[in-house]
């Protein structure tokens, strides 16, 4: 890919959107090193844009890199997908909880869930795109800018934990789906026990496949 395959966004923001695909995908292997030269001669990009598109990877936790060292893309372990979907669900089951008390709707959420009900033959990172959207539609829609703000720290982690169970078939789509239209209808009922019951459930269920897979092939 040249600069001039990158778009009109900014060429910094168009090599951070590429790589992240690229990490997501499994192109770029977990623990491949990512120098600053090899990948501005990838881009055909200045050596200043990549290592602004590294620190925004690093900063996201897609990346790691140590003092004086390149940049290596991070290794998910078990500990590292246990915490990453513990904190998630610290923040949504609260979330669901509230709305379920406003009986507050979630169309953006609603949208999303229909439309991944269609995508069962679909690619792991256009699934989880659109999982991921169901998600962060329900945080959004509780209207608190900040909340969003530290939920979309998360995102790039929770996709790369996401990734990773579907390209290993973990969950299936209709499991997934169906479990979204339960939270869905319990925030309709006004029922916040048993909303964050099931957004608690539906997490740990990701959560103890994905460690026990990843436990597996360590």
């Amino acid at each position: 890919m040249s600069a001039a395959d990158l778009g009109v966004v900014s060429i910094v923001d168009a090599v951070t959107a590429d790589l992240r695909t690229r990490i997501l995908s499994g192109t770029l292997a977990a623990g491949q090193p990512l120098g600053e030269v090899d990948t501005a001669a990838h881009y055909g990009v200045a050596r200043p844009t990549v290592r602004a598109a590294i620190e925004a990877l690093v900063a996201a936790g897609l990346l790691t890199r140590g003092a004086h060292k390149s940049a290596r893309v991070a290794e998910l372990g078990p500990a590292d997908a246990a915490d990453i979907y513990s904190t998630r669900e610290r923040i949504e089951a609260e979330v669901v909880r509230e709305l379920a008390r406003r009986r507050a709707s979630a169309p953006e959420s609603e949208r999303a869930n229909a439309l991944l009900t269609d995508l069962t033959d679909a690619d792991p990172l256009t699934i989880v795109d659109v999982d991921m959207r169901f998600h962060s539609a329900l945080v959004d829609a509780v209207g608190s800018p900040r909340t969003s703000r530290v939920y979309r720290m998360l995102a790039d982690e929770v996709r790369l934990c996401m990734t990773r169970t579907q390209s290993a078939d973990l969950l299936t789509v209709a499991d997934i789906t169906r479990e979204h239209n339960q939270i869905l209808s319990a925030i309709t009922d006004g029922d916040a026990d048993r909303a964050a019951a099931l957004l608690r459930g539906h997490l740990q269920r990701a959560r103890e496949r994905l460690v026990a897979h990843l436990e597996h092939t360590a």
